[in-house]
């Protein structure tokens, strides 16, 4: 420390700093925003703390210098214990037995004309229809008319019957049914389809939203106490909601799928908990950043999720601007 120059040693202070940031970071999964919800908020800066530090280990290396090893460590530490922030390409393979299941949200087919595009519900449907998924899991759905499956369930919202969560599918759905969460419009609907022997639980989850607005800089607002307040309160409902929904689960011993819009990151207590004893598709079969969410940052926050016994053929993330989210597409079989 001694031998760097003042602004170097400047750099090697925010250096610490961020890197204490991204170590404290590996503790998230095991604390509950119930408990400690400030911290949550971390989940969300997490891709980018990991970024910054990989800068640190190359501007440290071009430098020469060994202040390098203490990002370089503390990355190494978390490619061991936390969600891969980037995938190398795999070689895909696909059965005509695959279930292709997509989730989308669609945030009311641009109700609101957030996008200056007056055929954003005709391009959804078009990309929908040239993907042909089995099954659609589709949140902020408004008029749940426009999609065309032999077989729906839809779950419009307490105060909008326009609008809400909806599953379509082309295999029979024999069962069905909602977590209906309290006080809020966010929910978990599920379904079982029977794909010809088999009976398949499949659950759409919307969890509580936070309220990030992608085209505004939220944490630069004068009044930051609000939206750490805001996200707070969205933490503690979201690990609420997450304790209903594996309760619920819980219940059910067969082939498993939860998708979704889970408002949170992979680094999130939320989906570890989710994804416990499961499998994420992105995980297994996908590549890039599995971007999802329309930020000037990759975040990965809409998941699909199997049970262990499942085979993920296939997973896509597509960058079409319909909305704020990308939709995701996965294509799964099960090992009986």
């Amino acid at each position: 420390m001694n031998k760097l120059s003042i602004i170097n040693k400047l750099i090697y202070i925010i250096n610490t700093l961020l890197a204490t940031c991204l170590l404290l970071s590996y503790l998230l999964p095991f604390i509950s925003p119930e408990t400690f919800s400030s911290f949550a908020i971390l989940s969300l800066l997490v891709p980018i703390l990991i970024v910054i530090n990989i800068a640190f280990v190359v501007y440290w290396i071009i430098n020469l210098k060994k202040q390098f090893l203490l990002s370089t460590l503390i990355l190494i530490v978390g490619y061991f214990v936390t969600t891969p922030l980037y995938k190398i390409a795999e070689p895909n393979s696909s059965s005509n037995d695959d279930l292709k299941v997509m989730s989308y949200n669609v945030r009311m087919f641009n109700y609101w004309k957030w996008i200056d595009d007056d055929n954003i519900l005709e391009k959804i449907q078009t990309l929908v229809k040239e993907q042909s998924p089995d099954v659609l899991l589709v949140q902020e759905c408004y008029d749940f008319s426009n999609f065309s499956y032999p077989y729906q369930f839809v779950n419009p919202t307490e105060h909008n019957k326009k609008v809400g969560l909806s599953i379509y599918s082309k295999f029979p759905i024999i069962n069905k049914g909602s977590l209906d969460f309290e006080s809020t419009s966010n929910n978990v609907i599920f379904v079982d389809i029977l794909k010809k022997k088999d009976t398949i639980r499949l659950y759409n989850a919307h969890l509580q939203s936070l309220g990030l607005k992608p085209q505004k800089e939220n944490f630069g607002q004068e009044d930051s106490e609000k939206i750490i307040t805001s996200l707070r309160k969205g933490f503690k409902k979201q690990a609420e909601q997450t304790n209903i929904l594996l309760k619920h689960q819980e219940q059910w011993k067969g082939k498993v799928l939860i998708g979704g819009d889970f408002n949170n990151t992979a680094y999130s207590w939320v989906y570890n908990r989710i994804v416990k004893n499961k499998k994420d598709a992105f995980i297994e079969a996908g590549k890039g950043f599995g971007k999802t969410f329309d930020y000037w940052f990759p975040m990965r926050i809409d998941f699909i999720l199997t049970d262990k016994n499942a085979v993920i053929n296939q997973f896509n993330s597509f960058s079409e601007k319909y909305s704020d989210h990308f939709p995701i597409l996965a294509r799964i079989n099960w090992q009986n």
